[in-house]
């Protein structure tokens, strides 16, 4: 794994949404099927219509190890993109984990597996495979542009997207917002003098 895929993987989404002024959040409907689920991966896209998840399998084929697949399924949530067969082959294959605008299938076989995804929830209906979607493209999930090879961190709270151009600005300003918080709560934390003082100067501003 790269250098900065380890250091992200290490923040919290909420300080690295902060460092983004919250613009690059996905839709908070987007959430692991275990809250343990935590992924830092490049984005390999897919752009797939509704029902139809030929594309996803194409991009499965494609991927790289550690790589996370984006999946815009135009947020449909009545016919799953994949179930525990094809999750358990990413899984082989080496990829890090799903992101979906979309739901799947056979959640209990899939937890098993204990392999990370995150998605909208779970349905019964497969999906077809006309063949219709792209890979490697610029896409929108959950709300958010996304290209190939930005940067996607999920955890327990969400996902976000970090883009290629700016990741390295993002990561130390994620960096100091963590450090931030952590010298604030130990200064605040259990201090009754303290906690009323912030209040005092945040309802003051």
């Amino acid at each position: 794994m790269e250098n900065i895929l380890k250091e992200f993987l290490e923040l919290p989404t909420t300080c690295i949404s902060d460092a983004m002024e919250g613009l690059n959040n996905l839709d908070s409907a987007i959430k692991p099927l275990k809250e343990e689920y935590r992924i830092a991966g490049r984005a390999l896209t897919v752009k797939m219509p509704v029902g139809d998840n030929l594309a996803a399998l194409k991009a499965m084929r494609n991927a790289q190890p550690g790589e996370v697949l984006v999946i815009d399924a135009k947020g449909d949530t009545y016919r799953a993109i994949a179930g525990d067969f094809v999750i358990g082959m990413a899984q082989t294959l080496g990829i890090q984990g799903f992101v979906v605008d979309g739901v799947i299938r056979d959640v209990q076989g899939i937890k098993k597996l204990d392999f990370p995804v995150f998605c909208k929830g779970t349905a019964v209906a497969a999906s077809g495979k006309a063949g219709v979607g792209e890979i490697n493209v610029p896409i929108s999930c959950g709300g958010v542009s996304i290209n190939p090879g930005d940067i996607i961190v999920g955890d327990a709270d969400g996902v976000v997207v970090i883009p290629q151009s700016k990741e390295q600005e993002i990561l130390r300003k994620s960096q100091d917002k963590l450090e931030k918080d952590i010298n604030r709560e130990a200064k605040i934390s259990g201090n009754t003098e303290a906690i009323l003082k912030y209040l005092d100067d945040m309802l003051t501003r």
